[in-house]
């Protein structure tokens, strides 16, 4: 009974509400020169107007006088929760400009300000607090340029102190930042999640003689590998910029392709060739994966460092539900429970799912 519960409790956590866009993100730039620090930051729309209340007409939508209208607003928040400070004492950050951007996932304020800095600069600590009584998963992206080098860094609540040395940049701790951040995509990412678990779910209920341990797992690592490789190879093409789709219609297909891998426990559509939906529909998702990425605008060393380390941490976070899901599911396949969740469950996933793509193709 326990264990019934324990498998119930994950599905049901896995299919709660979720966000029907990619999870929130800022990115920061900063240019260091001597004592001088220019900075742009920018702000999902969205997400202030959740903050500080943009749409002053309640329309639902936000036109360029209601922004330019909270300017002072916006600029008042954001630096509010952003200090910056040299191993001389804190800078003084002045907004300067501020204009709209769109990025992979909608319209973005462009912050632009600079930092008076006491002396010239050899470390910098950053401080950031944006929308952490607010978004608990929130992260800001940080690309900061100083004599041709680039170093990076996220910040989350978890991290919301750094400081970062500008002589030496430590490329292993931004590696492990990535690795981390993907392990998190893919624990926050409910739509990637329903989707691998409407794949696996069916795996334990394989007919003879494949009806074993062995053949659960092997049937699982077709599926798992299938995906592995499909979303690899968009993650990479699309973070390099060399494959470009709009956001809307990627966030729309992972919804889409929740459906029919959940609707495919109910009335098999596959059939035979999960391991072959797997990697068709995990060229899509490779695409979500990488929308946290493309915006940062990391050059080609950097970004190819961050590719692997975030890369790697998804498949970690992946490997981790899969050895969750596998004993647990495979014990419990001869009973009714579990034959309930298949079914049941995969009704709820789709229902979800189909939820998320109303919200996602007509942008609600």
């Amino acid at each position: 009974m326990i264990r019934m519960l324990i498998f119930l409790a994950l599905l049901c956590g896995a299919v709660s509400p979720a966000q029907a866009h990619k999870p929130s993100d800022s990115y920061l730039s900063l240019s260091v020169t001597q004592a001088r620090v220019s900075g742009q930051w920018d702000i999902a729309l969205r997400d202030l107007d959740f903050a500080i209340g943009l749409d002053q007409d309640g329309d639902g939508k936000l036109t360029w006088d209601e922004i330019r209208n909270r300017h002072a607003a916006i600029a008042a928040y954001a630096l509010q929760r952003l200090q910056i400070a040299t191993q001389a004492g804190p800078c003084k950050l002045t907004p300067v400009q501020q204009l709209i951007d769109n990025h992979t996932d909608g319209a973005y304020n462009v912050l632009r300000f600079d930092a008076a800095c006491p002396g010239d600069v050899a470390t910098l600590d950053i401080h950031y607090q944006l929308f952490a009584d607010l978004d608990p998963q929130h992260k800001g992206l940080l690309h900061l340029a100083h004599d041709g080098q680039t170093i990076t860094a996220i910040f989350d609540p978890a991290h919301a102190r750094q400081t970062l040395s500008l002589a030496a940049p430590d490329r292993w701790h931004q590696f492990r930042a990535y690795v981390i951040d993907g392990v998190w995509h893919i624990w926050t990412g409910y739509d990637h999640i329903l989707f691998l678990l409407s794949l696996l779910l069916p795996a334990v209920l394989l007919a003879a003689p494949l009806n074993n341990l062995r053949g659960a797992f092997i049937d699982v690592l077709k599926v798992v590998t299938a995906f592995t490789l499909a979303h690899s190879l968009t993650l990479t093409l699309a973070s390099l910029s060399l494959v470009s789709l709009p956001s809307r219609l990627v966030e729309s297909a992972i919804a889409a392709s929740v459906i029919l891998a959940a609707v495919n426990n109910l009335y098999p559509l596959f059939r035979g060739r999960r391991p072959l939906a797997a990697f068709a529909f995990g060229l899509i998702h490779g695409f979500g994966f990488a929308s946290v990425l493309i915006d940062l605008g990391l050059p080609q060393g950097a970004l190819l460092a961050s590719l692997f380390g975030f890369n790697l941490g998804v498949e970690l976070g992946q490997l981790c539900i899969v050895a969750l899901f596998l004993p647990l599911a495979f014990t419990l396949r001869d009973t009714r429970f579990y034959r309930g969740v298949m079914h049941g469950g995969s009704a709820l996933i789709a229902l979800v799912a189909a939820v998320w793509l109303v919200e996602r193709a007509f942008d609600l």
